[in-house]
């Protein structure tokens, strides 16, 4: 289904729009070497009113690339990938950051008098990974997919506290980034000797219960982030450098 102007529009009510299309937003090249899904005009905002934040984040989608003996490298629920983006950000003065909200009531009578202070509630927040000026961004790579539900929620509050402008989530269109683990490991195989082979891929990508596009997108078009814009970008087969794969140099030993 779709609006009258032609945006995608799901049975929640949850409405896609495709300003990263706008090469004045975001420029062709980036665009060409990641898959992006947004609402709430997501790219346009940040370009607008975060544009010092939204360089930063163009600035690490153009220069990041996955490097197969990173990115097929073993690393638990965040991976060298996700530390990796992260020191980027870090290095332009993001920061990781909680928000906790407090809020009281306050009764009054027709003519002004205090009747009741009501207690005071704590809500206590979620960190994220990255947090600059109004932007949060979270990098979710082999987290299980429940972290995108405590990520939203996040976005959700900080929203509707006034705090956040808009939020972005990287993360893998995995999909795609399996058929190319598959094709790089293959292809390693035929650089070794036939009693050194080993079908089996160093990481797991077979799973469908870790944090990706598709798990992302689904909880967007459920109207898990509320009105907060956000911006959902996963590294493709377009994202790789090209490279083969190569298995990580021993550590040296005393």
């Amino acid at each position: 289904m779709r609006s009258s102007r032609g945006e995608k529009v799901h049975s929640a009510g949850m409405i896609e729009t495709y300003t990263f299309n706008n090469p004045s937003v975001l420029p062709a090249a980036v665009r060409a070497r990641w898959r992006f899904a947004e609402v709430g005009s997501a790219s346009a905002v940040l370009a607008t009113v975060c544009p010092a934040e939204w360089a930063d984040i163009v600035d690490v989608l153009s220069t990041y690339s996955l490097d197969p003996p990173t990115w097929m490298k073993a690393g638990g629920n965040r991976g060298e990938v996700a530390k990796q983006i992260d020191a980027k950000f870090s290095e332009k003065g993001w920061h990781e950051l909680r928000l906790d909200l407090i809020t009281y009531g306050l009764m009054y009578t027709k003519s002004g008098e205090l009747h009741r202070r009501l207690p005071r509630v704590v809500q206590e927040g979620y960190l994220v990974d990255n947090a600059k000026g109004g932007v949060a961004l979270d990098v979710e790579w082999n987290a299980k997919d429940g972290n995108l539900d405590r990520d939203f929620g996040a976005y959700r509050a900080w929203h509707a506290a006034g705090a956040l402008t808009a939020a972005v989530l990287i993360t893998q269109d995995r999909i795609s980034l399996k058929a190319l683990a598959e094709e790089l490991w293959a292809q390693y195989q035929t650089t070794l000797d036939e009693a050194q082979r080993n079908s089996r891929l160093p990481i797991d990508v077979n799973t469908s219960t870790t944090t990706n596009f598709d798990k992302a997108l689904l909880r967007v078009r459920r109207g898990a982030v509320g009105a907060c814009p956000l911006l959902i970008v996963a590294a493709c087969r377009e994202t790789w450098n090209g490279q083969p794969y190569t298995p990580p140099a021993a550590p040296a030993t005393a």
